[in-house]
């Protein structure tokens, strides 16, 4: 049976839908890249009692690896080291060493309040540096030190914890998956293909008469995993595969590229922002282009957009936001009368907005 994983995504402000869980989706994408086969995603609140519940439900289920975010703090509520010690039948322990590099990481920060108290600041330290015995200590990128902790029985899962703020989970996840428990725990990981279509105004049921067409025709699909998902208008085929199921998946992939040539826009799973982008920087030996917006209704959204990918400044030169008519003609240079002949929301006027950021 190929390796299985949970994640644990701890915090009452997750919980409550306070905050956004960005945690559980980008862990799922690296267990992908692992070959691991994910089971659950939990979201518990920060009592304990409700994550050691979710720790048991998972390890019932026969899984390999655990992976919890969040909890690692220097407040009362920050018990995720403690409770995963007690689940993995491990006593906790001061490092002392582990205190000393938290309060180096601590020291420039307390210059910033010089009336904080030091020894409320010692407690804090020492709370983050007591880890259960045996576990390995992941390097902070933050104050809060990740760990790995191993079964104690034959046949337990292992434990990856992580710090909840994403910039300090992520770099951790690099270093975690060279630690040997969690090696160990992956033993039986399988390698997949996963490969993205995407295609643009047609809706998912399109894609399901296709697969029925698919079978029909005889190709196989037994071996790939194919789910679709609708998102920001596009229509994405992810198909999860095995190595040795190239072929079939490239059948599929053909059968799709026939069947939706008007709509497919990304045979490799770029988004059509990434490949606006890659038009405009001259994919393809085309022409490099710049360009600029100017919207009404929209806001800001398509510069927005625009915008959203590193090194867009190569391309896009500015953008105005001319939501009122006063700004249309002012910023946008559109004419008093066309709007009055035609109306604010026209194509004329649309065509004069472009035309004006075009000149300015």
């Amino acid at each position: 049976m190929n390796a299985r994983a949970g994640i644990v995504v701890t915090g009452t402000e997750v919980l409550s839908g306070r905050v956004s869980d960005r945690n559980g989706p980008w862990l799922a994408e690296r267990l992908r890249e692992l070959g691991v086969d994910l089971a659950y995603t939990t979201v518990v609140g920060d009592r304990p009692e409700d994550m050691l519940e979710a720790l048991r439900f998972m390890a019932s289920q026969g899984l390999d690896l655990l992976v919890t975010s969040g909890g690692l703090g220097p407040t009362a509520d920050d018990l995720t080291a403690e409770v995963v010690g007690g689940f993995q039948g491990r006593e906790m322990q001061l490092d002392e060493a582990l205190s000393q590099r938290i309060a180096e990481i601590v020291r420039p920060l307390m210059k910033r309040w010089p009336n904080i108290d030091p020894e409320a600041i010692a407690q804090a330290n020492r709370k983050q540096a007591t880890v259960p015995v045996g576990a390995s200590v992941l390097e902070p990128v933050g104050t809060a030190p990740g760990l790995v902790v191993g079964p104690t029985e034959p046949g337990g899962p292992t434990v990856v914890v992580l710090p909840g703020p994403p910039r300090e989970l992520q770099p951790m996840w690099a270093n975690a998956v060279e630690e040997p428990a969690l090696k160990a725990a992956l033993v039986n990981a399988t390698v997949y293909e996963q490969r993205t279509l995407r295609m643009f105004g047609i809706p998912e049921s399109e894609i399901a008469e296709t697969l029925r067409v698919a079978e029909r025709e005889g190709l196989e699909l037994a071996r790939l995993e194919v789910t679709t998902c609708l998102k920001r208008a596009e229509v994405e085929v992810v198909t999860r595969y095995e190595p040795d199921a190239a072929a079939d998946y490239e059948a599929f992939a053909r059968l799709i590229a026939e069947r939706h040539a008007d709509t497919l826009f990304s045979a490799d799973g770029r988004t059509v922002d990434q490949v606006v982008a890659a038009l405009l920087q001259g994919e393809g030996g085309r022409p490099a282009r710049t360009v600029a917006t100017a919207e009404s209704c929209t806001g800001g959204l398509l510069a927005a957009r625009l915008t959203e990918l590193a090194g867009s400044s190569e391309y896009v030169r500015g953008a105005i936001v001319a939501y009122s008519n006063d700004v249309k003609i002012a910023a946008a240079g559109v004419a008093p009368e066309l709007i009055e002949r035609h109306g604010a929301v026209s194509g004329e006027v649309a065509e004069a907005l472009a035309a004006g950021a075009r000149t300015r």
